[in-house]
């Protein structure tokens, strides 16, 4: 059996289609479009060209992006100052802090800065509680970005019993718990994890999420599961051995081109939806 694959660049056209289509609706009734503002701190080439990438793409669908740079020896206080101001400016839609900042830099309160109604990138506590109880708020892009493959292949996770491998605040467990809002069984595994061979065997779903290149071996999958790898390392080479998965999964993304064009469509989505909130509020 070979794997049919998962087009994440092909979704992400579908996602991008219709925010272009409403960021044109909020530009006609505001008379200025969607805004999304990136705060990137330090010098990481890695996170510059992400920056670049998401601010390119802001253009092509008829976003602003307006870029904020701090030098890498910038304090926690002076990054949430910066986040703080925008913040309070109404002209900016949506707030993305690049991660990962340099270690002096305390991410979760820089994180915890932006307004919840402006955390495009759902990286606040405010969004992963929405996540996690089913309130209303954002998902963190790439677990955003997995769902939205997921339906695009008619994958229903109720069920199913689903295994995410990593357990960061804003990629594992958040999808956990977008998966078990689904009616998924979800395990997490993670450093600690004992057999983590045969946990992944009983996986229906398997979601990749934690930074290690080809950590999920292909003779671990079973036959039939989908396997969704969120991992990009150097080489372009994701979490799993997709040679050998492809050859035992149902579904399965390519590393590059799965997960990664989804994630950026969600956050653009959600920096048009934020717009579009801020009309009704």
């Amino acid at each position: 059996m070979a794997a049919n694959v998962i087009d994440g660049t092909a979704v992400a056209d579908r996602i991008l289609s219709d925010t272009a289509d409403r960021a044109t609706r909020v530009l006609e009734t505001t008379g200025r479009k969607p805004c999304l503002a990136t705060v990137l701190v330090g010098d990481d080439p890695a996170s510059h060209t992400y920056v670049r990438m998401k601010t390119n793409r802001c253009r092509t669908v008829g976003l602003d992006s307006r870029r904020h740079r701090l030098p890498d020896t910038a304090s926690t206080a002076e990054v949430v100052a910066l986040v703080s101001m925008l913040a309070r400016d109404d002209t900016v839609d949506g707030i993305l802090v690049q991660h990962p900042m340099p270690p002096q830099v305390d991410e979760r309160q820089v994180f915890d800065a932006i307004t919840p109604s402006k955390d495009v990138d759902g990286v606040t506590k405010a969004s992963f509680a929405a996540m996690a109880l089913g309130g209303k708020g954002f998902t963190s892009c790439t677990p955003g970005g997995i769902m939205y493959l997921l339906d695009a292949y008619d994958v229903d996770p109720a069920g199913q019993r689903a295994v995410v491998i990593g357990r960061s605040p804003i990629l594992g467990k958040p999808v956990g718990m977008l998966l078990l809002a689904r009616d998924a069984t979800v395990t997490y595994c993670h450093s600690k994890t004992s057999d983590l061979v045969a946990v992944v065997a009983e996986a229906d779903i398997v979601v990749a999420a934690v930074g290690r290149p080809e950590l999920i071996k292909g003779s671990w999958i079973k036959a039939g599961a989908v396997v969704i790898d969120a991992g990009y390392n150097p080489g372009n080479v994701g979490d799993v051995e997709y040679i050998k998965a492809a050859e035992r999964a149902a579904l399965i993304t390519p590393v590059p081109g799965g997960v990664g064009p989804t994630t950026i469509a969600v956050l653009l989505a959600q920096t048009v939806e934020a717009a579009e909130s801020a009309l009704i509020a």
